[in-house]
């Protein structure tokens, strides 16, 4: 993306009319469109200079929205279609945000009593003018807390881009990413960019069965994927992982152990499979493509030019210009430490030379005193070839406090014994690597496992 760009579309532009396009799962719209055309139904410059929040449920249309807003807007607030109705008002005030944009054909019921509120369509109608940029807009991503009202994080252009490698950008109209998250979140977001600067994008659907949204991926020559280690484990079990042919799988927003890391290496043998740690506040930290859990500890001794990282206590922390600016609201607490760096809260562990991730910091389970990270009883479980993904948590115990118990779905395909014979296979392996505390207690087979809208494992509220 050029340095100079003030906007995104100026960025698009820059070689000439951009040749991607966006595929929703009921319609697509071509990037070169937005050069005379607009979704805002011509009334873009009603949002020049505004706090714009967007609250629509169709990602197509809140994509194009965010590609014609930027560097008109004075600010852009990026509302997950699974936003509280609750929460709602509080996010309008803590962004001063004095006009809206909704789905034109599906208004939210509770939406934001603005001056200006705007229905964005697929079906694009004329600019009335010429798009032009007038200022560097300010992006308002929402964290993806489990509980309460969620953050308000303050990015810009730049520092949501900081972390795309123009030297190793391929050639425009090269590439067709798909992705599962949703792209008003930072991960997603991140895909959102490098596939508009490179080439096309298929848009996932939370209301998609899995197998339609790997098929019309497939349909559009998807060559570069991304998604959570859930939404992998996900893809997997659906049994139409084949119907893609990606030369690309990128895992972020959990712990990509390494049983997923050699599962997606099976079925996609000539593709890069990469893991990258990012948060919203933190941004790009790193990626890792060497097929292996974890990072080398290289990356900790000999930073990068633009991000440096340090472990304090057990907690993995970032400085980089990819980090986000601040936190929006009077009593938010500060970003950054003193010393610049934003606490992930991800806690790692250093073995033979390489950091491993074991969990959140405020996820543990504390078994009479002693410390278990869910996340790490996890990988070990997940080794198991009939494994296919589970899931960790405490049940409460009069004399401990809590035990381990463990969820675990089995994948069908697999041959796997009876599960008396499985479950005792499983504990053997933890009993073998883990600590006596962290061994679970209980091993249930589910056919499921809930994933959280942010594409997550959904875990129980501490």
């Amino acid at each position: 993306m050029p340095s100079d760009a003030r906007s995104l579309w100026e960025s698009l532009s820059a070689a000439g009319a951009p040749a991607g396009r966006l595929h929703g799962p009921h319609a697509l719209a071509a990037l070169a469109d937005l050069a005379h055309a607009s979704s805002l139904g011509g009334r873009l410059e009603e949002l020049r200079d505004r706090s714009v929040i967007l609250t629509m449920k169709n990602q197509l249309r809140a994509a194009l929205a965010m590609i014609e807003l930027d560097g008109v807007a004075r600010r852009m607030v990026l509302c997950p279609p699974d936003l509280a109705a609750e929460h709602l008002g509080a996010v309008v005030r803590e962004a001063a945000a004095d006009a809206c944009v909704y789905d034109a054909d599906g208004a939210p019921a509770e939406l934001p009593a603005l001056r200006t509120r705007i229905g964005a369509r697929v079906q694009l109608a004329p600019l009335g003018g010429t798009r032009r940029s007038s200022r560097a807009t300010e992006w308002i991503l929402l964290t993806s807390g489990t509980t309460g009202a969620p953050k308000l994080v303050l990015h810009t252009l730049a520092s949501l881009t900081s972390a795309l490698d123009a030297a190793a950008r391929p050639a425009p109209g090269t590439v067709v990413w798909s992705t599962f998250y949703d792209i008003r979140r930072y991960g997603g977001l991140q895909i959102f960019l490098r596939a508009v600067c490179s080439g096309s994008l298929v848009l996932s659907d939370p209301a998609e069965p899995v197998i339609d949204f790997l098929s019309r991926a497939a349909a559009a020559g998807v060559t570069h994927i991304s998604g959570t280690p859930s939404h992998g484990r996900r893809a997997l079990m659906s049994g139409a992982a084949g119907t893609i042919a990606s030369r690309y799988v990128r895992l972020s927003g959990e712990i990509a152990d390494q049983a997923i890391l050699d599962q997606l290496r099976a079925a996609y043998p000539e593709a890069d499979i990469a893991h990258a740690f990012a948060s919203t506040e933190a941004g790009v930290a790193f990626d890792v493509g060497d097929g292996f859990a974890g990072f080398p500890r290289s990356l900790i001794d000999t930073p990068k030019a633009d991000v440096e990282m340090r472990v304090e206590d057990g907690s993995l922390r970032i400085k980089s210009s990819r980090t986000a600016h601040f936190y929006l609201g009077n009593s938010a607490a500060p970003l950054r430490d003193a010393n610049g760096f934003v606490d992930t809260g991800d806690m790692v562990e250093l073995r033979d030379g390489r950091y491993y991730f074991v969990g959140r910091r405020g996820g543990i389970i504390n078994i009479g005193g002693l410390k278990v990270h869910p996340e790490e009883v996890e990988a070990v479980i997940n080794r198991h070839p009939s494994v296919r993904m589970s899931l960790v948590k405490a049940r409460t115990n009069p004399i401990t406090g809590a035990i381990v118990v463990a969820d675990v779905v089995v994948d069908d395909a697999s041959g796997a014994p009876p599960a008396e014979k499985l479950k005792s296979e499983i504990l053997d392996t933890c009993r073998q690597v883990l600590a006596r505390h962290k061994v679970p207690t209980a091993i249930r087979f589910v056919p499921a496992l809930d994933v959280s809208a942010a594409g997550k494992l959904a875990r129980p509220h501490a």
